[in-house]
């Protein structure tokens, strides 16, 4: 770690060079933007989303990429070409690992999840690519969207829909750039099962709204869980750490809650980056969850050093201690996540 450079006093992380007090001030945000560019492109990924004039634009998230001739939108899996925006993958197919894990796993709604704890199996949908560009993502390699194994509609309708499965997740990455596919498969999916299997989705939510509903809805009907990883309330916080705006994930956070009231379908997670997500920060976020709904269950999840900000440590105790008295002051169903690397 390094002092900031600006204020010269806080501690910051090497690959952001900012503090948080400095970062919530600041009035230019492109400086923010610019601390993603390098990395990504080192993955073959542009640097921010494309704005081309005239380009075709993608509608898929928040993003909304504007692809020149031969450009990739920023999530890599979408490619203007002669004018049509195409997939990396043929037709019904998309980029996926998918596998087994035995029930209850390491979902972060065991805690309060009836359906986790059921006998059988979960089986996780990890989707390569993101429409975010997360410094502490704990899976970059969903970025190797060349290198991804391809899986089709029907490959995974059969695996889903084996009678051991009790619960489908689907995540990444983030499920929103190949959302359309993985929608498909969930209606498959809810039909074929009669409603017997839980449908989840793990995201950072700033997906095209009307797909959100779609997956909220699919969630809501076979009681499975949304849950949404509320990075940073500050939109400066979360435009460092993540390369993006947070204001379309707190309108669909909203919406969700508004479909799913009166059943804890919904969800919200915020990984405690230290130095950054700190006990001001999760009591914003509190607050806004608790203006919809002040029993929507909300994790704070103990970090570990990865990816980009490998300079950081474990979230310290006492940051884990002043964030959930933060959190509770707002919330009434509160929950450690990765409480054992506190150990």
């Amino acid at each position: 770690m390094i002092r900031c450079t600006l204020c010269r006093n806080n501690l910051a992380a090497n690959q952001i060079g900012l503090c948080a007090s400095c970062i919530r001030t600041m009035h230019n945000t492109d400086r923010l933007i610019s601390l993603h560019a390098a990395a990504r492109k080192s993955w073959g990924l542009p640097g921010t989303p494309p704005q081309s004039i005239g380009g075709k634009q993608c509608q898929l998230c928040v993003n909304a990429c504007s692809m020149g001739e031969g450009q990739s939108g920023y999530c890599g899996l979408r490619i203007n070409q002669e004018g049509r925006i195409e997939p990396l993958v043929p037709e019904r197919s998309a980029l996926v690992y998918a596998y087994l894990d035995p029930l209850p796993t390491n979902c972060c709604a065991t805690w309060f999840c009836p359906g986790s704890h059921e006998p059988g199996y979960n089986l996780a949908v990890f989707f390569y690519g993101c429409n975010f560009d997360c410094l502490f993502c704990q899976n970059a390699s969903h970025k190797l969207v060349r290198m991804a194994p391809v899986i089709t509609e029907k490959e995974l309708l059969a695996r889903a829909c084996a009678p051991s499965i009790r619960c489908i997740c689907f995540f990444g990455g983030s499920p929103e750039p190949q959302l359309p596919f993985a929608l498909r498969v969930a209606q498959q999916i809810q039909r074929e099962s009669e409603g017997v299997q839980h449908i989840c989705w793990e995201w950072n939510g700033a997906g095209n709204p009307l797909l959100v509903e779609r997956a909220a809805r699919i969630s809501l009907q076979t009681g499975g869980v949304v849950k949404f990883d509320l990075k940073a309330i500050h939109p400066n916080l979360h435009m460092a750490l993540c390369g993006t705006g947070n204001q379309r994930t707190l309108e669909n956070f909203y919406k969700v809650a508004n479909i799913t009231r009166g059943t804890d379908t919904l969800t919200a997670t915020t990984l405690l980056v230290p130095h950054y997500i700190d006990a001001q920060e999760v009591g914003a976020i509190a607050r806004f969850i608790a203006g919809i709904n002040n029993d929507i269950p909300y994790s704070l999840l103990v970090f570990h050093p990865d990816y980009l900000l490998t300079d950081l440590p474990i979230t310290p105790q006492v940051q884990v201690d002043e964030c959930v008295t933060a959190a509770r002051q707002h919330l009434h169903r509160v929950n450690i996540g990765n409480i054992h690397l506190l150990s």
